[in-house]
């Protein structure tokens, strides 16, 4: 698997970007149990995405993905995989700011 991509700086971006690439793994072959998390996550993520969402709840939000993210199991699809390490990688970019 490869590096996760460097995840955009500005919040509103790495928000985006962490919603696509959850919206992403709904394409790729995943085993059913961790479907369920990276689901709930997308899901989770795409709200935190919102234009109209106040940083404390966009923060919140974000700290769910990551929570349910935690929770998921390898996927067995690389491609997959580095979405996920690349929504890790956004996560860890909104929390620390």
């Amino acid at each position: 698997m490869e590096a996760p991509d460097t995840p955009p700086e500005d919040p509103a971006a790495a928000s985006d970007a962490l919603a696509a690439h959850l919206t992403a793994t709904a394409e790729r072959p995943i085993p059913p149990a961790t479907n369920r998390w990276l689901g709930e996550a997308e899901a989770v993520a795409r709200d935190a995405a919102s234009d109209d969402i106040d940083p404390a709840t966009r923060r919140k939000r974000v700290q769910q993905v990551a929570a349910l993210l935690a929770e998921a199991d390898a996927t067995g699809d690389e491609i997959a995989d580095e979405h996920i390490a690349d929504a890790r990688a956004c996560c860890q970019v909104l929390l620390d700011k």
